[in-house]
């Protein structure tokens, strides 16, 4: 999401969360890759998973090694030009499995976009991965899971994960809790798609305003708070306006017992562009002490 979206939250950005640096040292998998595995290479494999009734896109990356291996599922955001390939080969080559998915009427997927199907989306794709015949194909370890999201996706992530307490964890860095943007005048919701329809089919920025306001405000990042209070939780958040949504859906999960969160903030962009490293240093960090 870009400047109309940073210009509207900022406006209504709560104080933002506990700042922390980075891991002093630097992940092997971030520079280095795994050993040769002639038996159980690492390998790449195209996905097409049953949603809706139709079939939508994703690519598995594969880690090396006989397995199963955990998995992590990583949502991207709206329209989704990041896609996070650079986290997924680093989370591959730290022995952990790293599927990527695009959602209905996005980046080629069949059918139109729509931000209610966005979270069916994710639970299709969790089912996929976690069927027993899938997770053998692909060496997923049904044990451990874990979702991931950005921008809008950290609001597909945090919504799924809620309802999902099966997951061994939820991370979500420049989350976008889509229930303040569906909740803007019409005319900001207007404008806000406009920026972000590229590569999404069967959409006019009036429909996709029309639906956020529908779709969005019914899932506040605040109703997933009591979902989320077990579950652990990496809540990365930057220099972007967004920081007080995550801020937020942390204290209320604080609030209602929880104390398996994890609080970071990076004065970089909502992309983390200047800071890739970074981010793949601190996911990997507290994906090593889920395993």
């Amino acid at each position: 999401m870009r400047s109309v979206l940073f210009a509207f939250v900022a406006a209504l950005a709560l104080s933002g969360g506990a700042a922390a640096a980075p891991p002093a040292q630097l992940p092997a998998a971030i520079y280095t890759d795994p050993p040769s595995d002639a038996a159980h290479p690492a390998r790449m494999a195209v996905l097409h998973i049953p949603s809706g009734g139709l079939n939508i896109n994703g690519v598995a990356y594969l880690a090396a090694g006989a397995g199963p291996h955990p998995t992590v599922v990583i949502c991207h955001g709206l329209p989704g030009n990041e896609k996070n390939l650079d986290l997924a080969q680093a989370i591959r080559r730290a022995g952990w499995n790293a599927v990527t998915f695009n959602y209905r009427g996005a980046w080629g997927s069949p059918g139109a976009f729509r931000f209610g199907q966005n979270l069916e989306d994710a639970d299709a794709v969790l089912a996929y991965v976690r069927d027993p015949a899938n997770a053998k194909s692909l060496g997923v370890d049904n044990s451990r899971v874990v979702l991931i999201g950005h921008s809008m996706g950290g609001w597909v992530a945090v919504t799924t994960a809620a309802h999902h307490p099966e997951l061994k964890g939820l991370a979500t860095y420049s989350a976008a809790d889509m229930s303040r943007a569906g909740g803007a005048p019409l005319a900001v919701r207007v404008s806000l798609m406009a920026d972000n329809m590229e590569a999404l089919a069967g959409v006019t920025a009036e429909s996709m305003a029309a639906d956020a306001g529908v779709s969005g405000t019914a899932h506040p990042f605040s109703q997933a708070a009591t979902g989320l209070k077990a579950l652990p939780y990496l809540a990365l958040t930057s220099d972007d306006g967004l920081a007080g949504d995550t801020d937020a859906l942390v204290k209320a999960i604080r609030a209602g017992g929880g104390s398996r969160v994890k609080t970071a903030h990076v004065a970089t962009d909502h992309g983390w562009n200047d800071h890739r490293i970074a981010l793949e240093a601190m996911i990997l960090t507290w994906l090593d002490t889920l395993k």
